[in-house]
């Protein structure tokens, strides 16, 4: 089973971005568990997604506590809170124009950047983050395929449906370029 956390700011996208992704992987013919913290529900709050993803029924109903894999959309909320229960073989990607070298303080963990506001700003899209960052999430996982990625981008995005899904497949070819890190 593969289990995912998504750490964002209320209004960033975190959310959509766990839809996104539960929507790829289940039109894969995977099995699902999606679920949200809203903490303070109002803009600028911390706000989490959480996912699991099977070959199989799911029947835990619990909080993810030992993640997988973290995708974390603002870097200032990249601490030792978000990082409890990961471990080092736990793939973390954060959205930040800096190296994966300036987190080194946070511990032993395999730590990926993109900076997923340049890829956005782009393609048209301003500060809108979520699709380069699931794109760029999707290739560090090797899962979902790309093309199950971009076809629910492009049918769930609100607006801007082309610019997402550049920006989702920007994201991927990055993270690819430089070898899956």
């Amino acid at each position: 089973m593969l289990q995912i956390r998504i750490q964002g700011r209320g209004g960033q996208g975190a959310q959509m971005a766990g839809q996104l992704l539960a929507t790829a992987f289940f039109r894969e013919g995977k099995y699902i568990q999606s679920f949200a913290s809203y903490g303070g529900a109002r803009r600028g709050t911390p706000v989490s997604a959480f996912l699991r993803v099977d070959d199989k029924p799911i029947n835990l109903r619990c909080d993810i506590e030992e993640p997988d894999a973290l995708l974390c959309f603002d870097s200032s909320l990249l601490d030792k809170a978000l990082l409890k229960g990961a471990t080092s073989r736990t793939r973390i990607m954060v959205n930040s124009s800096k190296s994966p070298d300036d987190f080194q303080h946070l511990g032993a963990f395999h730590i990926v950047t993109v900076d997923a506001k340049k890829i956005a700003r782009h393609n048209n899209l301003g500060r809108i983050v979520n699709s380069a960052l699931i794109g760029a999430f999707a290739a560090l996982l090797e899962a979902p395929a790309i093309e199950s990625l971009l076809a629910v981008v492009k049918e769930m995005s609100p607006a801007k449906a082309e610019e997402n899904v550049a920006s989702c497949r920007d994201g991927y070819d990055l993270i690819k370029k430089e070898g899956g890190v």
